[in-house]
C-alpha cells in the first residue's frame, strides 16, 4: 500500500489556525488525480503547532499516485510556493543507509553533441531558406537567385494538413491527427512532439518558449489499462478543455482552457461548434512574460509565465471592453525609473451616457498612465508601431445624420512627455492600414461610402522632422487604385507592395512596388526642411487571382503565390525581387503553401547597422561582382555539363554503331544468294514533340 502515498513538498508553512484551510486547499488540488483516503492525508506539526512545509497524501490505487506526480510536481500553488511530489517509496529507499552496500560509479554516458537549431544562418551568402508544400509532399529549399530552387529536404506527407515555421525560424512544424511536431537543425529532425488529439490551429509565443494550440474535440482521459495511459500528458482537471498552453523545452502542458476563451470574442456559426473560434486566443508580450485574453465586455485575463497565474490573482474588469492590444516594447514605471512595465492598450464603447474611450495601462501594477475620450464612435482599431514609440488608434466614426461614416487617426506618441495625441481627419473609410517596420511612415488604403465597387485610394503618409524634432504626420502622396485591398511592407522598411488580394474570380492579382527613399530625383515639399519621403512606384506587376504574399526576412525577395486553399486552377508561386522583377516562376498542381523561413533579430548593434548603411554602396559593389562570379560560374558549370551529356551519347551511339556491324557481320545478304526478289524498303517516320507550351490568351 506504500505506493499509493505521495510526499507533497514545498507546501507553505502556516500556523496552526490555518492548517484546516491550507489542508482543504491540497486536498481539492489533489483530488483531481484521484481519490483521497482521509486516513492517509497527515500534514505534520512543530512544536510551536506551525506545519513543516510537507504533507503526506495516500490515494486508492497506485496508478492515481502515479497520477499526481506527473500532473502535480512542480506545480506553483502562489507566487512563492512550488510543489514537489514524489512516491513515498522512492523517498525510503533512497534513504536507507545500508552499509553493506558497495558504491559502483555509474557508468558515464556517451556524450552526443546537439545540432544547432539556427545552423542555415551560416550561410555565407545570407540565402534564406523557403518552404513548398504541394500536393502531399512538402520541401525545404534554398532560394537561389535565378536557379531553380535547391532541395534540402523533402518528404511524403510530412503533415496531414499544413505545415508552419516558430517565429524564430528555429522550428518547423507539422500538424497530425494526433497533435504537434517540431522539427529541427540541418537534418530536420523531430525535436519535439505534443499530444493533443484532433488540434487544427497552433500559434507560438514570440520567443518560441510556448506554443499554444486549440483542437475542436474537448480533451478525454485514456482509460487506466490502455498501454498509452502513462504518455498521455494530461489530468482529469485537463478534461474537457480545448485549448493548451505547452512549454516547447519540456512538452509538457502548462495550463489548459475552454474554448470558450477564444468563443467570447466573436459568435456565429463555425466548424467548431455554435460560435466561430477567434484565433490566436492569447495576446503575448514581445518577451514572453505576460498573456493575456478578453472576455468582451466584462474582463482581461492577464497570466503570468512560466506559472500561468493571474497577475495579483485577479482579472482586470472594465465594463464594455472591446479588444485589447499589447505595445511591442516596454516603458519605464511612473512610481520608479529603474522598473520597465509592459503598456496595454484598450477600447471600451459608448455606454450608459459615457463616451468611447482609448485607455494605456502598465502592467503589472496596473497603473492607467493614458485616456482618451472619443465620440460618435462606430469601430476601433488598435495599430501600434513595431517599437512601441507610437500607437495608432484607427476610429470610425457617424456623421451628424448617422447614414454614412469617416475614419479619424489618433496618434498616441509614448515617447514624448504626457503623451500628446495627434488627430489626422479622413474624408473617407479605411480599409487597411500598416506602419512601416521600426520606422514611423505609413501606408493606408480608403474608399468612399458611395458605390459598391467604388476604387480605392492609396494614401502615404511620414513624420516630419524640422532640426531634428518630430513634427507632424502629414501626407506624402495619394494614388487611386481600382481593387488594391493588402499592404505588405519590406521587413527592413523602404519598400512596401500594394496589391489587390483574394482568390475571387475578379480579382486581377495587381501588384505595385513603391520606395520610399528613392535614391534619384529628390522631391519638394512646401513648409518641411527634411521630407518624410522620396515616394516613386518602381515598377507593376500582376498574379492572376493570388493568395498570398509574403517577403523574405532580408528584404531583397517577395513570394506571391496562388494557393488550392483559396482557388482551384493555376496555382503555383512567383518570386520577385524588391524592384519588382520576376525572378522565378513555378506553375504547381494542388499546390497549398509558401513559406520564407523567419530569422531571429540581429546581434548587430544601432551603430554596426548605421555604418553599415553608410558604406552600403561599397558593399554594393563587391556584392555585385560575386553574383556576376556566381553566374559565370554557374554558366560554367552548366555548359561542361552539356558537353559531357554530348560526349557520353556520341560514346554510346559510336558502340551501338559497332555492335551492329558486328551482327551484320555473319549474314549474308540476299543478292549474294542469288534471290531473284528486290530488297523491300520499308519507310517509317517517327515525330517526337520536344516541348509544348500552353498558353490562356484573355
Amino acid at each position: 500500500m506504500l505506493d499509493t502515498i505521495v510526499v507533497v513538498d514545498g507546501a507553505p508553512i502556516v500556523s496552526e489556525k490555518k492548517v484546516d484551510a491550507l489542508s482543504k486547499v491540497l486536498k481539492k488540488l489533489f483530488s483531481e488525480a484521484g481519490r483521497i483516503r482521509d486516513d492517509t492525508f497527515y500534514m505534520p506539526l512543530n512544536e510551536e503547532g506551525k506545519s513543516k512545509g510537507y504533507v503526506f497524501i495516500g490515494f486508492e490505487t497506485p496508478e492515481q499516485a502515479d497520477r499526481a506526480i506527473r500532473g502535480l510536481n512542480n506545480k506553483r500553488l502562489d507566487a512563492k510556493h512550488t510543489l514537489l511530489v514524489n512516491r513515498f517509496t522512492d523517498i525510503e529507499r533512497y534513504g536507507e543507509d545500508d552499509e553493506e552496500e558497495v558504491y559502483e560509479e555509474p557508468v558515464e554516458e556517451e556524450y552526443h553533441e546537439q545540432e544547432y537549431l539556427r545552423d542555415w544562418l551560416k550561410e555565407p551568402n545570407c540565402v534564406d531558406q523557403f518552404v513548398l508544400h504541394r500536393n502531399e509532399t512538402v520541401g525545404v529549399y534554398w532560394n537561389r537567385r535565378g536557379e531553380h530552387p535547391e532541395t534540402i529536404v523533402s518528404r511524403e506527407k510530412w503533415t496531414e494538413t499544413y505545415v508552419a515555421w516558430s517565429p524564430l525560424g528555429s522550428y518547423l512544424c507539422s500538424v497530425h491527427r494526433q497533435g504537434v511536431q517540431l522539427w529541427g537543425s540541418n537534418a530536420y529532425e523531430r525535436k519535439q512532439r505534443f499530444m493533443h488529439p484532433g488540434v487544427q490551429l497552433l500559434d507560438f509565443s514570440p520567443c518560441e518558449n510556448y506554443i499554444v494550440t486549440w483542437s475542436p474535440e474537448p480533451i478525454q482521459m485514456i482509460p487506466e489499462d490502455s498501454p498509452m495511459r502513462a504518455q498521455f500528458p494530461f489530468t482529469p482537471a485537463d478534461e474537457g478543455k480545448q485549448i493548451v498552453v505547452w512549454n516547447v523545452k519540456t512538452g509538457l502542458p502548462v495550463r489548459t482552457f475552454s474554448a470558450a476563451v477564444a468563443a467570447e470574442n466573436e459568435a456565429g456559426a463555425g466548424p467548431a461548434g455554435p460560435k466561430k473560434i477567434s484565433w490566436p486566443a492569447f495576446k503575448w508580450t514581445s518577451d514572453d512574460k505576460y498573456l493575456a485574453r478578453c472576455v468582451q465586455g466584462q474582463q482581461i485575463f492577464v497570466y503570468e509565465t512560466p506559472g500561468m497565474g493571474l497577475v495579483d490573482k485577479k482579472s482586470i474588469k472594465i465594463d464594455g471592453v472591446v479588444d485589447f492590444e499589447w505595445s511591442p516594447a516596454t516603458m519605464s514605471s511612473g512610481t520608479s525609473k529603474k522598473t520597465e512595465e509592459h503598456v496595454l492598450s484598450f477600447w471600451t464603447p459608448e455606454m450608459n451616457n459615457q463616451s468611447a474611450r482609448v485607455t494605456l495601462m502598465t502592467i503589472p501594477s496596473k497603473e492607467v498612465v493614458r485616456t482618451r475620450n472619443l465620440f460618435n464612435v462606430a469601430d476601433c482599431r488598435l495599430h501600434w508601431q513595431s517599437q512601441g514609440d507610437f500607437l495608432c488608434v484607427k476610429v470610425v466614426r457617424f456623421t451628424k445624420t448617422k447614414k454614412a461614416t469617416f475614419t479619424n487617426l489618433e496618434f498616441f506618441r509614448l515617447r514624448e512627455k504626457n503623451i500628446p495625441i495627434e488627430v489626422v481627419e479622413l474624408k473617407d473609410t479605411v480599409m487597411n492600414f500598416a506602419w512601416e517596420p521600426a520606422g514611423d511612415r505609413l501606408v493606408i488604403i480608403s474608399t468612399s461610402d458611395a458605390p459598391a465597387a467604388a476604387p480605392t485610394f492609396v494614401s502615404f503618409y511620414g513624420l516630419e522632422r524640422s532640426k531634428g524634432v518630430n513634427g507632424q504626420f502629414r501626407q506624402v502622396a495619394s494614388v487611386e487604385r481600382k481593387s488594391s485591398n493588402s499592404i505588405f511592407w519590406s521587413p527592413k522598411g523602404r519598400f512596401v507592395v500594394v496589391a489587390s488580394v483574394g482568390g475571387t474570380s475578379n480579382n486581377t492579382g495587381e501588384l505595385d512596388f513603391w520606395d520610399f527613399d528613392f535614391e534619384g530625383e529628390r522631391k519638394e515639399v512646401a513648409g518641411a526642411e527634411d521630407v518624410p519621403a522620396n515616394l516613386v512606384l518602381m515598377s507593376t506587376g500582376q498574379h492572376y487571382q493570388l493568395t498570398d504574399i509574403a517577403w523574405d526576412p532580408t528584404g531583397r525577395f517577395v513570394a506571391t503565390s496562388s494557393s488550392t486553399w483559396g482557388r482551384a486552377l493555376e496555382t503555383g508561386y512567383r518570386v520577385w525581387d524588391l524592384k519588382g522583377t520576376l525572378v522565378r516562376e513555378e506553375h504547381l498542381e494542388r499546390f497549398k503553401q509558401f513559406l520564407w523561413r523567419p530569422r531571429p533579430p540581429t546581434l548587430l548593434s544601432k551603430e554596426q547597422m548605421r555604418e553599415v548603411r553608410k558604406n552600403l554602396r561599397e558593399y554594393s559593389k563587391v556584392f555585385e561582382q560575386e553574383d556576376l562570379a556566381e553566374e559565370s560560374q554557374a554558366s560554367k558549370e552548366l555548359i561542361a555539363q552539356r558537353i559531357r551529356l554530348l560526349e557520353e551519347w556520341r560514346a554510346w551511339r559510336k558502340a551501338v554503331v559497332a555492335e551492329l556491324e558486328a551482327e551484320r557481320g555473319g549474314v549474308v545478304p540476299l543478292a549474294q544468294r542469288g534471290s531473284e526478289k528486290e530488297d523491300e524498303v520499308i519507310e517509317r517516320i517517327v515525330e517526337d514533340i520536344v516541348s509544348e507550351k500552353e498558353e490562356i490568351i484573355e
